[in-house]
Protein backbone atom coordinates (compact mmCIF):
# COMPACT_ATOMS: atom_id res chain seq x y z
CA UNK A 1 0.00 0.00 0.00
CA UNK A 2 1.36 3.51 -1.42
CA UNK A 3 -0.30 5.41 1.34
CA UNK A 4 1.10 8.30 3.45
CA UNK A 5 0.09 8.80 6.84
CA UNK A 6 -0.40 11.15 9.56
CA UNK A 7 -0.81 11.83 13.19
CA UNK A 8 -4.51 12.37 14.23
CA UNK A 9 -3.68 15.27 15.94
CA UNK A 10 -2.05 16.76 13.61
CA UNK A 11 -4.96 16.36 11.12
CA UNK A 12 -7.76 17.55 13.27
CA UNK A 13 -5.31 20.64 13.39
CA UNK A 14 -5.91 21.42 9.88
CA UNK A 15 -8.99 19.86 8.49
CA UNK A 16 -12.25 21.84 8.93
CA UNK A 17 -14.35 20.94 12.64
CA UNK A 18 -18.06 21.76 11.54
CA UNK A 19 -19.93 21.55 8.44
CA UNK A 20 -20.53 19.05 5.33
CA UNK A 21 -16.99 18.24 4.58
CA UNK A 22 -16.00 15.48 2.12
CA UNK A 23 -12.46 14.46 3.46
CA UNK A 24 -10.63 11.45 1.27
CA UNK A 25 -7.03 10.40 0.44
CA UNK A 26 -6.47 11.46 -2.88
CA UNK A 27 -3.86 11.32 -5.78
CA UNK A 28 -4.19 13.12 -8.87
CA UNK A 29 -6.78 11.51 -10.89
CA UNK A 30 -7.71 8.83 -8.34
CA UNK A 31 -9.70 8.91 -4.41
CA UNK A 32 -9.42 6.11 -1.56
CA UNK A 33 -13.26 5.23 -0.57
CA UNK A 34 -13.51 2.08 2.53
CA UNK A 35 -15.33 -0.36 2.98
CA UNK A 36 -16.04 -3.50 5.22
CA UNK A 37 -16.88 -6.66 5.33
CA UNK A 38 -16.74 -10.45 6.75
CA UNK A 39 -13.85 -12.36 5.72
CA UNK A 40 -15.42 -14.17 2.88
CA UNK A 41 -16.10 -11.19 0.71
CA UNK A 42 -12.90 -9.29 1.85
CA UNK A 43 -11.06 -12.05 0.82
CA UNK A 44 -12.34 -12.78 -2.43
CA UNK A 45 -11.99 -9.29 -3.22
CA UNK A 46 -8.45 -8.97 -2.80
CA UNK A 47 -7.33 -11.89 -4.71
CA UNK A 48 -9.58 -11.08 -7.38
CA UNK A 49 -9.45 -7.20 -7.24
CA UNK A 50 -13.16 -6.79 -7.44
CA UNK A 51 -16.24 -7.67 -5.91
CA UNK A 52 -18.26 -11.11 -6.30
CA UNK A 53 -18.30 -14.67 -5.54
CA UNK A 54 -21.12 -16.54 -4.07
CA UNK A 55 -21.25 -14.28 -0.65
CA UNK A 56 -21.20 -11.10 -2.83
CA UNK A 57 -24.74 -9.68 -3.27
CA UNK A 58 -24.92 -6.43 -6.73
CA UNK A 59 -28.87 -7.06 -5.29
CA UNK A 60 -28.39 -5.01 -2.43
CA UNK A 61 -27.16 -1.20 -1.91
CA UNK A 62 -23.35 -1.06 -0.75
CA UNK A 63 -22.02 2.01 1.48
CA UNK A 64 -18.60 3.89 0.40
CA UNK A 65 -17.31 5.95 2.94
CA UNK A 66 -14.16 8.28 1.91
CA UNK A 67 -13.86 9.52 5.38
CA UNK A 68 -11.49 6.70 7.07
CA UNK A 69 -12.55 8.08 10.73
CA UNK A 70 -15.88 7.47 9.68
CA UNK A 71 -15.20 4.29 8.59
CA UNK A 72 -13.58 3.03 11.84
CA UNK A 73 -16.43 4.31 13.73
CA UNK A 74 -18.75 2.33 11.52
CA UNK A 75 -16.80 -0.60 11.62
CA UNK A 76 -15.67 -0.14 15.46
CA UNK A 77 -12.09 -0.19 14.18
CA UNK A 78 -13.05 -3.62 12.57
CA UNK A 79 -14.40 -5.33 15.76
CA UNK A 80 -17.72 -5.95 14.79
CA UNK A 81 -18.61 -9.02 13.32
CA UNK A 82 -19.27 -9.17 10.06
CA UNK A 83 -16.66 -5.74 9.26
CA UNK A 84 -13.34 -7.59 10.43
CA UNK A 85 -11.67 -6.28 6.88
CA UNK A 86 -11.70 -3.15 6.45
CA UNK A 87 -10.53 -2.61 2.63
CA UNK A 88 -8.92 0.52 0.96
CA UNK A 89 -10.62 0.63 -2.86
CA UNK A 90 -8.92 2.86 -5.24
CA UNK A 91 -11.30 4.11 -7.71
CA UNK A 92 -11.35 6.86 -10.20
CA UNK A 93 -11.95 10.40 -9.39
CA UNK A 94 -14.09 10.89 -12.41
CA UNK A 95 -16.06 7.99 -11.23
CA UNK A 96 -16.53 9.72 -7.87
CA UNK A 97 -17.43 12.81 -9.33
CA UNK A 98 -20.68 11.22 -11.36
CA UNK A 99 -22.01 9.55 -7.98
CA UNK A 100 -22.21 13.00 -6.25
CA UNK A 101 -23.87 14.47 -9.48
CA UNK A 102 -26.32 10.95 -9.43
CA UNK A 103 -26.74 11.06 -5.53
CA UNK A 104 -30.52 11.92 -4.08
CA UNK A 105 -30.96 11.88 -0.45
CA UNK A 106 -31.94 9.57 1.84
CA UNK A 107 -34.04 11.39 3.81
CA UNK A 108 -36.64 14.03 2.79
CA UNK A 109 -35.84 16.51 5.55
CA UNK A 110 -32.21 17.11 4.11
CA UNK A 111 -32.73 16.69 0.36
CA UNK A 112 -34.10 20.10 -0.28
CA UNK A 113 -36.97 18.90 -2.10
CA UNK A 114 -39.63 21.25 -1.57
CA UNK A 115 -42.60 18.39 -2.94
CA UNK A 116 -42.34 14.66 -1.06
CA UNK A 117 -43.87 12.70 -3.98
CA UNK A 118 -40.97 15.09 -5.93
CA UNK A 119 -38.49 13.37 -3.65
CA UNK A 120 -39.93 9.60 -3.57
CA UNK A 121 -39.71 9.97 -7.42
CA UNK A 122 -36.48 10.96 -7.40
CA UNK A 123 -35.09 8.59 -5.16
CA UNK A 124 -36.72 5.54 -6.62
CA UNK A 125 -35.34 6.84 -10.40
CA UNK A 126 -31.64 6.97 -8.62
CA UNK A 127 -29.10 4.46 -8.03
CA UNK A 128 -26.92 6.50 -5.77
CA UNK A 129 -27.90 7.39 -1.70
CA UNK A 130 -26.17 10.26 0.15
CA UNK A 131 -26.15 10.99 3.49
CA UNK A 132 -24.58 13.30 5.81
CA UNK A 133 -23.57 11.79 8.68
CA UNK A 134 -21.58 13.04 12.04
CA UNK A 135 -18.16 12.54 11.45
CA UNK A 136 -16.91 10.62 15.27
CA UNK A 137 -13.73 10.53 16.58
CA UNK A 138 -11.12 7.86 17.61
CA UNK A 139 -13.11 6.94 20.65
CA UNK A 140 -16.33 6.66 18.79
CA UNK A 141 -17.73 10.48 19.90
CA UNK A 142 -19.62 12.61 17.43
CA UNK A 143 -17.94 15.92 16.16
CA UNK A 144 -19.92 18.46 14.68
CA UNK A 145 -18.26 18.05 11.30
CA UNK A 146 -20.48 15.88 8.86
CA UNK A 147 -19.17 13.37 7.10
CA UNK A 148 -20.60 11.69 3.66
CA UNK A 149 -21.29 8.14 2.70
CA UNK A 150 -23.13 7.23 -0.57
CA UNK A 151 -24.78 3.73 -1.34
CA UNK A 152 -24.55 2.01 -4.55
CA UNK A 153 -27.33 -0.27 -6.07
CA UNK A 154 -28.01 -1.77 -9.19
CA UNK A 155 -26.37 -0.03 -12.30
CA UNK A 156 -24.33 1.90 -10.96
CA UNK A 157 -23.06 -0.64 -8.55
CA UNK A 158 -22.23 -2.67 -11.19
CA UNK A 159 -20.59 0.00 -13.00
CA UNK A 160 -18.21 0.72 -9.72
CA UNK A 161 -17.37 -3.32 -9.87
CA UNK A 162 -16.84 -3.31 -13.14
CA UNK A 163 -15.86 -0.29 -14.45
CA UNK A 164 -14.62 2.30 -11.63
CA UNK A 165 -12.16 0.22 -9.33
CA UNK A 166 -8.32 0.65 -9.86
CA UNK A 167 -7.05 -1.55 -6.69
CA UNK A 168 -8.13 -2.94 -3.73
CA UNK A 169 -5.89 -2.76 -0.58
CA UNK A 170 -6.33 -4.86 2.73
CA UNK A 171 -6.22 -2.14 5.34
CA UNK A 172 -7.05 -4.52 8.38
CA UNK A 173 -3.43 -5.02 9.69
CA UNK A 174 -3.04 -1.65 10.13
CA UNK A 175 -6.35 -0.83 11.26
CA UNK A 176 -5.84 -2.91 13.93
CA UNK A 177 -2.20 -1.80 15.13
CA UNK A 178 -3.67 1.13 15.27
CA UNK A 179 -6.60 0.29 17.60
CA UNK A 180 -4.36 -0.47 19.88
CA UNK A 181 -3.41 3.33 20.89
CA UNK A 182 -7.33 3.86 20.88
CA UNK A 183 -7.81 1.37 23.50
CA UNK A 184 -4.66 2.85 25.43
CA UNK A 185 -6.28 6.39 24.76
CA UNK A 186 -2.32 7.24 22.84
CA UNK A 187 -3.86 9.56 20.52
CA UNK A 188 -0.33 11.25 20.29
CA UNK A 189 0.98 8.27 18.61
CA UNK A 190 -2.59 6.98 16.16
CA UNK A 191 -1.99 7.52 12.34
CA UNK A 192 -4.37 7.89 10.01
CA UNK A 193 -4.44 8.03 5.93
CA UNK A 194 -3.36 11.77 5.25
CA UNK A 195 -7.03 12.73 4.09
CA UNK A 196 -7.74 16.59 2.22
CA UNK A 197 -11.00 18.48 1.26
CA UNK A 198 -12.48 17.04 -1.57
CA UNK A 199 -13.50 19.57 -3.72
CA UNK A 200 -16.07 18.36 -6.07
CA UNK A 201 -17.27 20.09 -9.14
CA UNK A 202 -20.20 23.03 -9.82
CA UNK A 203 -22.75 20.07 -10.34
CA UNK A 204 -21.74 17.92 -7.86
CA UNK A 205 -21.51 20.15 -5.24
CA UNK A 206 -24.90 21.21 -5.15
CA UNK A 207 -26.13 17.66 -5.45
CA UNK A 208 -24.73 16.79 -2.20
CA UNK A 209 -25.77 20.19 -0.70
CA UNK A 210 -22.26 21.71 -0.68
CA UNK A 211 -21.56 25.50 -1.25
CA UNK A 212 -19.77 26.82 -3.98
Amino acid sequence: MNFTYENYLDYEGRVPQSGRTILAYQEEDKIVVYQAFRPQIAEYALENQRFGGPHYSFTRMSWIKPNFLWMMYRSGWAQKEGQEYVLAIWIKKSAFEKYLEEAVFSSYHASGIEDHNSWKSAVEKSSVRLQWDPDHDPHGAKIDRRAIQLGLRGEVLERFVNEDILRIDNMTPFVQEQFRFIQANKLHELLIPKEHVYAPGELAAKSVGLVI
